[in-house]
Parts: C-alpha cells; sequence; structure tokens
C-alpha cells in the first residue's frame, strides 16, 4: 500500500456508514476471526490471543493490516473500522499509558529516544522503544511475541548484536518477563479508565499551534456532533501574518481521548493526533500535511466553558527595558490579566478568545520567568524576561531528510527547524542546565558542509536547499552524473539559524544527514 494512503486511513478512520456503526464488534471477531482464533469461555478474556493485548488505534490498525495482508483476514472496510474502535475502547491505552511515547503517535520526525539498555540490545536495533511501548500484553502474549520474531524473522540471531549472545534465550527468559513488568496487560490505569464516564466534546474551542509554512496561528474550532464519538468540524481563524485561515473536516474519537482528525484548511490536506485530558476541556497535539508527516507542529485547544482557559502566549519572551507585543488566546479572556513582577501591561484589543497585549519590561525587572494571569485562569512561566540572548539551539538538533521524487513513488522527505533562544541563568554562564529558556524566536537561515568529505563531494551543492522558513527540501533521488562516481543526492550538512535580536546576532548549528528514501514504512516503526 502507498505510504501516503495507509497513512491517510490510519489517522482518519472516519468514513462509516450508519449500518457499520451499529455493528457489534464482538460479532465481527466472530465473523471473522474464529477460523485461526478461538473462544475461550473466560468472558474477561473470551478470545485467544486478541483478549490478551491492549493497543492504540494504531496499534490494532497494524495488527488487522497484518492479518489481512500475512493470515488471509477478509474483512470489509466498514467492518475493519468498527472493530478497530471497539479494540480501542474496550483494550486500549488508559491516557497515562501514552504520555512518554505520544511522538510516535502524532508522526513526530528526528525524535531520539532514550530506551532502557536491554531494549536497546534486543528490540530498538531493529524498530523504535515505542513500537513495544504503545502495547500492553500478558506475560504469555510476549513470550508468543519473542516465538514469532523467530518464526517470522528466522535470521534474527544472526543481525549485528544478537550473533554474539544467545538471543532467542535472553529474549525468551529475560526481556519477555521485563515486558510483562514494565508494560503489564492487567493495570489500575487502565481499569480507572475504562470506568471513567467519557466527555462529549461538542462544542467551541480555541485552537492555537504552528504549521511550517504559514507559522504560528489562532483559530475557533467548532466542533458539532455527528454520531457518538464522531463529529463535523468548522475552522476559522487568523495566522501571525494577519491573513485568514478557514477549514472544515470530520474527526472521530477512540478510547474516550484520542482524537483523530482530517481537515482541508486554504485548500491544504491536513490530519491531527490530538489526545484530550481527562475533563474533556483541552487537547494537544500535533497538526500536520497528509502524505508529509513532517510538516506539522505542535498544536493546543481549549473548550469555551464558564471559566477562562489559556491555550496559548506568542511570543513568551520580553527583554529588560523593552516592549513586546504578545497575542493571547484561549476562552473567555475577556478579564483582567497580570504578567506580575516588574511587568506593565497596556491591552491593544481584547475579546473572550483573543488578546493582543503590548508587555513592558522595565529595565530592572528581574530576570525569570512569569506566572500569566487572566481571571482565574494561570499559566505558569508563559513569559520569560532577560537580559541578553546567550546562545541559539536550533530543533531538532539531529535530523534525518530523504531524498526522493524525480518520477519515482516515494516523495522527498523534507526538514523543518525552529530556533530556541536562551538567556544565561543565576550562574551567569551560557550553555548550562541553568540558562534561560526563552522560547522560539526567529530566525535566518543557511547550510555549510558538515565535515571535509561534505566539502570535498559537494554535498552543499546537490543535497538540497533550505527556504526562509527553515524547511529543507533534499535533492532529486536516482544517480548524479554530476557526482564522483554518478552517486545520488545524499549529504552530510550543517544547518545555521541566526537570531537578530537588537544588536547581538547569535547561531546555533544542528546536523542534518541528507540520506536515501525510506522503504519501508508502517504506524508504528
Amino acid at each position: 500500500m502507498k505510504r501516503a494512503a495507509y497513512l491517510g486511513s490510519a489517522v482518519a478512520l472516519l468514513s462509516i456508514s450508519g449500518t457499520a456503526l451499529a455493528a457489534d464488534g464482538l460479532q465481527i471477531i466472530k465473523k471473522n476471526c474464529l477460523s485461526c482464533h478461538t473462544e475461550t469461555g473466560n468472558s474477561d478474556a473470551p478470545f485467544s490471543r486478541i483478549s490478551e493485548q491492549r493497543k492504540t488505534p494504531e496499534g490494532w490498525m497494524t495488527t488487522l493490516y497484518r492479518m489481512k495482508t500475512q493470515r488471509g483476514l477478509n474483512i470489509s472496510p466498514e467492518e475493519e473500522q468498527v472493530l478497530i474502535k471497539y479494540l480501542s475502547d474496550t483494550q486500549g491505552l488508559a491516557p497515562s499509558e501514552t504520555l512518554a511515547q505520544r511522538y510516535i503517535l502524532e508522526r513526530t520526525p528526528n525524535k531520539v529516544e532514550e530506551v532502557d539498555p536491554a531494549y536497546a540490545e534486543m528490540c530498538t536495533r531493529c524498530h523504535s522503544g515505542a513500537r513495544f511501548g504503545m502495547q500492553r500484553r500478558t506475560q504469555g502474549e510476549w513470550e508468543k511475541l519473542v516465538h514469532f520474531h523467530m518464526g517470522q524473522y528466522p535470521t534474527i540471531e544472526y543481525h549485528a548484536l544478537a550473533r554474539d549472545r544467545a538471543w532467542f534465550d535472553i529474549a525468551l527468559n529475560d526481556v519477555a518477563p521485563k515486558l510483562a513488568a514494565d508494560y503489564p496487560f492487567k493495570a489500575q490505569a487502565w481499569d480507572d479508565w475504562a470506568a471513567k464516564p467519557k466527555s462529549d466534546l461538542t462544542g467551541n474551542w480555541m485552537m492555537s499551534g504552528y504549521l511550517p509554512e504559514k507559522g504560528d496561528f489562532s483559530a475557533q474550532l467548532s466542533v458539532i456532533k455527528e454520531a457518538d464519538d464522531r463529529y463535523v468540524l468548522l475552522v476559522n481563524g487568523t495566522y501571525a501574518d494577519g491573513s485568514k485561515l478557514n477549514g472544515s473536516g470530520s474527526a472521530k474519537v477512540f478510547t474516550g481521548y484520542e482524537w483523530r482528525a482530517s481537515l482541508i484548511i486554504d485548500g491544504q490536506a491536513l490530519k491531527q493526533v490530538l489526545a484530550t485530558d481527562e475533563q474533556g476541556i483541552r487537547m494537544s497535539g500535533r497538526m500536520f500535511v497528509k502524505g508529509s508527516d513532517e510538516i506539522g507542529g505542535a498544536i493546543t485547544a481549549v473548550k469555551a466553558g464558564s471559566s477562562p482557559a489559556i491555550a496559548a502566549v506568542s511570543p513568551t519572551y520580553v527583554k529588560q527595558g523593552s516592549t513586546q507585543t504578545l497575542v493571547i488566546t484561549g476562552a473567555n479572556l475577556d478579564q483582567p490579566l497580570s504578567f506580575g513582577e516588574g511587568l506593565d501591561a497596556k491591552v491593544v484589543s481584547q475579546a473572550s478568545d483573543h488578546i493582543v497585549v503590548q508587555v513592558k519590561a522595565g529595565a530592572d525587572a528581574p530576570v525569570g520567568m512569569r506566572t500569566l494571569s487572566i481571571g482565574s485562569a494561570r499559566v505558569e512561566d508563559a513569559i520569560a524576561v532577560f537580559d541578553k540572548l546567550a546562545r541559539v539551539d536550533i530543533t531538532p538538533n539531529d535530523s534525518i531528510a530523504r531524498i526522493g521524487g524525480n518520477g519515482g513513488l516515494i516523495p522527498k522527505q523534507k526538514a523543518v527547524y525552529r530556533a530556541i533562544g536562551y538567556a544565561a541563568g543565576a550562574d551567569g554562564k551560557p550553555g548550562t542546565e541553568d540558562d534561560l529558556k526563552l522560547g522560539y524566536m526567529p530566525a535566518s537561515w543557511s547550510l555549510k558542509p558538515f565535515d571535509q568529505v561534505a566539502e570535498e563531494d559537494h554535498d552543499l551543492k546537490y543535497a538540497g536547499k533550505i527556504d526562509a522558513r527553515g524547511i529543507f527540501t533534499p535533492g532529486d533521488a536516482g544517480l548524479n552524473p554530476e557526482r564522483r562516481m554518478s552517486a545520488n543526492n545524499v549529504g552530510n550538512l550543517t544547518v545555521v539559524g541566526t537570531v537578530t535580536e537588537g544588536e547581538q546576532m547569535l547561531s546555533g548549528n544542528a546536523h542534518l544527514m541528507v540520506t536515501v528514501q525510506d522503504y519501508v514504512r508502517s504506524l508504528i516503526q
């Protein structure tokens, strides 16, 4: 299946007929799955294997995809979507169980994981830690997973980090019990969440976020209930440059909090992967371009209710002795506001969902973080007061872009960069843990060879270009007769972001490896 179509169907899961919605997930399992699985007679775990696992919606979709492509499962698209919904709702993950690894669901690019050494040696040499971290299984099911790997990939014991040890024995006797302890099927968090009443998300939400091609934005998201856990969406808002934002779409909610939406905004197809909080009044996650999930950014939405709620503040810094114009978005914001010690606020415009305010910091305003208060709403560390820009970091610090296109089926995979400013902390030394984070700052962008080999191979000429928005577009796929030995357009580059703050100009660097296409794509790699 093509990558764009696979990911699109995975995130949306929306077009379900009324007949299929009424179908019973249990009956779908009995109709389609019992040629391989069996009924156990145990009401707590009615089906062998199936009832001994818990997964995210993407995890269950991955399982069904494997069943169809490798095990001959024949199931209609409508039934498949109902089954994914049923399994996600009844055998999903609680919000607290997904917190540490939501980046894999949100398709966050260039994420560097921190993995337990026991898993790094045995598991993550082939796939991410989130692949197994976003599952819950009984110990018997974790053991069966080891056997599955041996049967499906019989050369696994001869790979690096396997052939120098008794891989199968370690995986079965050491790693499987550890997985069962770290990611148990039975968990109080899931029992509590499954019993908790779920929120209806209908209403008006104030959404704030960032899209690399357009910048910061704020918008009203109108959520209109169509059926249980299914919503129609209308979006109206403004980008930071003043241009308008309009769109519509649809969303579906799994497990009571997993929001998956498809939208068309200003003619562009976008996907949302968000999680609601347990009260159903705040959502956060990521929105990205359909088929190019690296082109996206974080978004936050708060529901309009009776109390004030703050979604976002932009920018998040003000310099001593200067005035900064800030935009605050949220709900019920037409109340008095305060930024704390040493800051004077002059409101330029104020509405229930949007405030423009000029904040002046005194020349002797204490350096540090400030709390924003609007009525009863408070955001700790909302604004940084700083004296001098001390350093600039580029995010992501290490990244990959992939050549593509040029008549091939696999498109280019771009990379997106942003600059984060810091002031020196109380110790006065930049580059320490004590530094004061100011937040994202405007930057100019350039590239240079990463090392001498990259310079000799002219990687800067062939590997790709970066634009004024910090979006890197790699070169074309295929052989390049202009390069030594007709090599393709891979390269090893340094991304340079330069921030101008008053009379200061400071730069930060990031490493970019431009490499070949990714021919193996999955929902959770």
